[in-house]
């Protein structure tokens, strides 16, 4: 949580004081050297093991840009009717490379676990599982490097006429605006109803081929729940931002029809794990319908969270806003997995703590009392 928090400061600062362009090249030329420590061919083990934590220390380091730059590229790049889904879009695209971390390992590294069902694992041995983590580690630093050559080439920080009144209003200072938010109720509700459910579903996610494991379904089979999970949160989040777009100030309902999808779903799944005291059918169907809801419910929600903490605490800087609220997720995801470390022999607690979590959180959006202050400067001031 220490790591987290440093890390979203850094960002958070980088946004206010250098801008979009600058902060985009710095923590992506720290992405390329995180990427390139990892792939350090040393023999010694424990320098090898340092690089590796060194690596991912500077690859976290520019996360928080990754996930916290969406609704501040829409305010400043698109129009009032375009914001949501430029948000979905940017927010949701990072995504993507989490669905393809469900299939790369699986497909490109054998599983040691003896759950996997490819020919491939029955003659690999230790020498072969590391080649193949040495050929990912290669090739994302190729991919990140490609990324950080094409921001240097050309990545502006914004357009030459602001799209929108909110665009080219002041904002407030950085500490007024952490007053703000702390001292903001509304926000406070909203920012736990986003952090909780998106932070067990993080760290639940993370460890989905373990949890699937005792009922039987491959490290590959969890890899594939895992993927078209976020595939089709991605789809329906830009779908749900559209018609955000389209009929404005129902940012609300939206999260509430998703968030009560999340509860169902998760709740089946965990009753499902459960059979011998439920007696639900568990199949491969069942598990992969209710993962896969459970994921495209949750997902889809980051967009339209994003733009109504937004609207709730403008003038507050979008990208301030965002960190507060990713490093709430990151908390509450850490913590899930600390636990976890004591508690990693039986994992019917990890899946309760899914349906407890959407449910509080649908409970807090209930209680929210939704306000637009951007779209009102927007739409009014501008008229």
């Amino acid at each position: 949580a220490t790591f987290f928090f440093f890390f979203n400061i850094t960002d958070l600062t980088c946004f206010f004081i250098l801008g979009l362009r600058v902060t985009v090249l710095l923590t992506s030329s720290l992405m390329v050297l995180g990427a390139g420590l990892r792939c350090v061919p040393v023999s010694d083990l424990e320098i090898r093991k340092k690089l590796i934590h060194g690596g991912q220390l500077l690859n976290g380091l520019a996360g928080p840009t990754v996930m916290n730059a969406a609704p501040f590229l829409s305010t400043t790049w698109f129009s009032p009717d375009e914001r949501a889904t430029a948000t979905a879009i940017a927010s949701l695209l990072s995504y993507l490379g989490a669905a393809g971390a469900f299939l790369v390992g699986p497909l490109v590294v054998p599983s040691p676990n003896g759950t996997s069902h490819l020919p491939l694992v029955s003659q690999s041995n230790t020498e072969h599982i590391k080649d193949r983590i040495e050929a990912v580690l290669y090739a994302e630093f190729g991919m990140v490097s490609l990324i950080f050559s094409a921001a240097l080439a050309y990545f502006p920080s914004r357009p030459p006429f602001p799209p929108s009144v909110a665009a080219a209003s002041q904002r407030l200072s950085y500490r007024r605006s952490f007053c703000r938010l702390l001292s903001n109720f509304r926000f406070l509700m909203i920012a736990l109803a986003y952090a909780i459910p998106l932070g067990v579903f993080s760290g639940w996610s993370g460890v989905l081929d373990l949890i699937l494991t005792p009922v039987h379904v491959s490290q590959v089979d969890a890899g594939w729940v895992g993927f078209w999970s976020i595939v089709g949160g991605c789809v329906v989040g830009i779908a749900m931002a559209r018609f955000a777009d389209f009929i404005r100030g129902m940012l609300k309902f939206i999260l509430l029809l998703l968030l009560s999808g999340a509860t169902l779903a998760s709740t089946w799944f965990t009753l499902t794990c459960l059979n011998s005291v439920t007696h639900l059918p568990l199949t491969t169907a069942t598990l992969y319908t209710s993962c896969i809801l459970l994921g495209i419910f949750l997902n889809s929600s980051v967009p339209i969270f994003f733009e109504l903490f937004v609207e709730t605490v403008y003038p507050v800087p979008e990208g301030i806003t965002c960190g507060v609220v990713t490093f709430l997720s990151n908390v509450f995801m850490g913590v899930l997995l600390f636990f976890l470390t004591f508690y990693h022999t039986e994992f019917s607690w990890f899946n309760w703590c899914l349906p407890g979590s959407c449910l509080l959180s649908l409970l807090l959006i209930l209680c929210f009392r939704e306000s637009y202050d951007r779209l009102y400067l927007d739409v009014v001031v501008s008229v």
